[in-house]
């Protein structure tokens, strides 16, 4: 086989020569690494070709140290000839640059006989020998043509520019790396920080975790001033970790120790961390009391409940650690899972930016797909007509879901009140009961706080108010206070004890559930009442076009909200930080009742001079939908001025709309047309019949 060798060798030296006019030039190496390199260098790929047959053939026929020799020579012989190709201008490598930065070998490439890529990859193995790869990487003892293939990848390497890494790029690796350290793959981080010429963090940080999971308490005491010190010189500049931060670190830590040992038994030792270590510190004396009161506890579960601690082990360090990682800079130690707090910040942010969104946030990654964009569909909000409800006889309205979404009370000019049952599966409505009476028409309606009685009003004519229990269908109270009265509205305490109404003639009374008269408040003409959650404070717009706020209990008033036109109406949010009103001519405006500004004011809406209730709703209150005098349902999201739906089927003034506080997709509408329309998703259909549905619900999206 070695003779087989040489004369190919021979052949390919005569074919040279022949190629350059019967000059023998001397052996020029033959790049791998592109075939363009090479090309109209016949000779030497046939050099290269007699070569592998050498070794291979002594690879397989010969001793193992006779193989050794002959890939020694034939390495021997490669390098001569790429010292001629190199010479005579030939053979030269393009050069093309690389992501990896500041590698520990100096051409970017490591080799171990053990078959690691410098990209941390294995090389793949055929038939048990390690297969040589065109990147330059290293393979194993096993093949004489792969050790060969890596003395020429690393001339390779070595002729490629290396592209520094930007600090972003750094910062995504360190992210990554973080990442997976997280998930136990240590080995992955080494190879790829090698690789990537970053670190994961500082060197003094590596100690310092090292230190405090492995509960070497003097350790880290002594090492806090040295992360200090490496810190201040620092060559990115990070400067001095303040003071105080440095006295809650220790703080921090000698409180572990400090339990550690009590959980141990060391009462003595403890007792010395407590007067020796904490109390000079002079940091949070007061923490420094109740832990002073654990030396009493009895047995470590006893110790575990007063602390509100793990106990010792992994998890309490680890909770330790993530502490004192937000003390430190991010160039020294990330913030504890940093890269899943930016991916879940990233999610919310694209669920906030979503027009549609009306499910409860999750904040766990796994309910999502990173891979794709948070996108909800239109046909997943509640825009489309699922049932109508025709059981009143004339002009509805009013309707107000009950506070637990179980139930949906509607009034009308006809003059009773329906309480309607919405089923907890199919969401549909069916008539519970139907009260009645009202002489005078019924055009506001206030659920209980526990959703046991009804408050009915009618219009501004109407003296007297009607109190239902509603479990029963018991008229509880009818409350009229003097014929000349105009009771037109009303609001609970919540303590679900006492109410409040009034009307524009100057009513504005306080009363309990039998309708007896605790207090009242004289010259106030009332449009429209709230009470607030402190339950001292009672909203209540008027016909000076303003907001005020009566005090009950001192008789105080102040002015919260001014307007340049009528307030028809106004309702506020469930934490009682805004509130939305129908302005006469204006339409729908959003106020800020702490700051007491105008945050907002929606377009497309018609309001005339027509009392129209608009309403909060959907998922933590992120829309708003009020009706209009153009016979539609406008829906807005709280964040954006135009309307992001405009649902059509009524044929007259829409009066008043009602969000179930319970099934962020189920709506309800009531109209002059005498119908109570009930608006939810759309249904499970083919594409063509939800087109067809489309007409019902026109996006608007801005």
């Amino acid at each position: 086989t070695a003779a087989l060798g040489e004369e190919t060798l021979a052949s390919a030296s005569s074919s040279s020569d022949s190629d350059t006019g019967g000059a023998s030039p001397p052996p020029r190496k033959k790049h791998r690494a592109s075939a363009a390199e090479g090309a109209g260098e016949p000779g030497a790929s046939a050099v290269v070709t007699g070569l592998s047959g050498i070794v291979l053939g002594l690879a397989t026929h010969s001793p193992h140290s006779q193989a050794t020799s002959a890939i020694h020579f034939n390495r021997s012989v490669v390098n001569n000839l790429s010292s001629s190709m190199q010479a005579n201008g030939a053979g030269q490598g393009q050069e093309s640059p690389e992501l990896s930065c500041l590698n520990s070998a100096q051409n970017g490439e490591s080799s171990s006989a053990g078959g690691t890529h410098s990209n941390g990859l294995l090389s793949s193995t055929d038939n048990g020998n390690s297969v040589g790869t065109s990147n330059g990487a290293s393979a194993g003892p096993g093949s004489g043509t792969s050790a060969a293939s890596t003395a020429s990848g690393s001339e390779v390497g070595s002729l490629k520019k290396k592209k520094r890494l930007s600090q972003a790029e750094e910062d995504v690796i360190r992210l990554i790396g973080q990442h997976l350290h997280g998930l136990g793959l240590n080995q992955t981080v080494d190879l790829l920080m090698q690789e990537s010429g970053c670190r994961l963090e500082h060197s003094s940080a590596t100690k310092f975790r090292n230190h405090v999971m492995e509960g070497e308490w003097d350790k880290v005491g002594l090492g806090l001033p040295w992360l200090h010190n490496s810190m201040h010189f620092d060559r990115q500049g990070i400067g001095d970790l303040p003071g105080d931060l440095l006295s809650r670190m220790k703080f921090l830590l000698l409180q572990q120790k400090y339990l550690e040992y009590l959980e141990d038994g060391k009462v003595l030792e403890a007792l010395q961390v407590l007067r020796g270590e904490l109390t000079p510190l002079k940091y949070n004396t007061d923490r420094i009391h109740v832990l002073s009161g654990y030396l009493m506890c009895s047995h470590a579960e006893d110790l575990k409940a007063k602390a509100e601690w793990e106990g010792k082990g992994t998890a309490s360090r680890c909770r330790l650690l993530d502490k004192l990682q937000t003390y430190l800079p991010p160039s020294v130690m990330l913030p504890p899972r940093r890269l899943q707090t930016l991916l879940r910040q990233a999610v919310e942010l694209q669920r906030d930016r979503c027009l549609y969104h009306n499910t409860k946030l999750d904040s766990s990654l796994d309910s999502v797909s990173l891979l794709l964009d948070h996108v909800c569909s239109r046909k997943q909000f509640p825009c489309y007509t699922q049932q109508i409800l025709t059981e009143h006889c004339n002009e509805v309205w009013f309707c107000k879901f009950s506070n637990d979404g179980t139930k949906l009370a509607t009034g009308s000019k006809d003059t009773t009140v329906i309480i309607w049952q919405v089923d907890p599966e199919s969401h549909q409505l069916k008539l519970l009961r139907t009260l009645e009476g009202h002489a005078y028409g019924v055009s506001y309606l206030a659920w209980s706080p526990d959703d046991t009685y009804l408050i009915a009003c009618g219009p501004d004519d109407c003296s007297e108010l009607w109190l239902w229990n509603v479990q029963t269908g018991e008229l509880r109270t009818k409350m009229s206070q003097s014929h000349e009265d105009s009771l037109t509205s009303v609001a609970w305490n919540p303590d679900g004890k006492r109410f409040v109404t009034g009307g524009q003639r100057g009513q504005f009374y306080q009363c309990d559930l039998d309708g007896n008269l605790l207090d009242s408040w004289e010259g106030v003409r009332v449009q429209c009442l709230w009470c607030l959650g402190d339950g001292r404070a009672v909203l209540a717009s008027d016909t000076h076009q303003r907001i005020r706020g009566y005090n009950f209990e001192d008789l105080t008033d102040r002015n919260i909200v001014q307007e340049d036109h009528p307030i028809m109406s106004f309702t506020v949010s469930k934490n009682g930080r805004l509130a939305l009103l129908n302005v006469a001519t204006q339409g729908v405006h959003l106020w800020d009742l702490q700051d007491r500004v105008l945050v907002r004011k929606y377009q497309g809406v018609t309001q005339g001079f027509y009392t129209i209730h608009s309403c909060f709703g959907g998922h933590n209150e992120d829309f708003i939908a009020s009706g209009s005098e153009d016979h539609k349902v406008y829906i807005w999201h709280r964040r954006g001025e135009l309307p992001i739906a405009e649902l059509t089927g009524h044929t007259r003034t829409v009066n008043c709309v009602s969000w179930n506080p319970a099934i962020p997709g189920l709506m309800a509408s009531a109209s002059d047309d005498g119908t109570v329309r009930v608006w939810g998703p759309a249904p499970f259909l083919d594409s063509q019949e939800a087109e067809a549905l489309n007409e019902n619900c026109s996006n608007m999206d801005s």
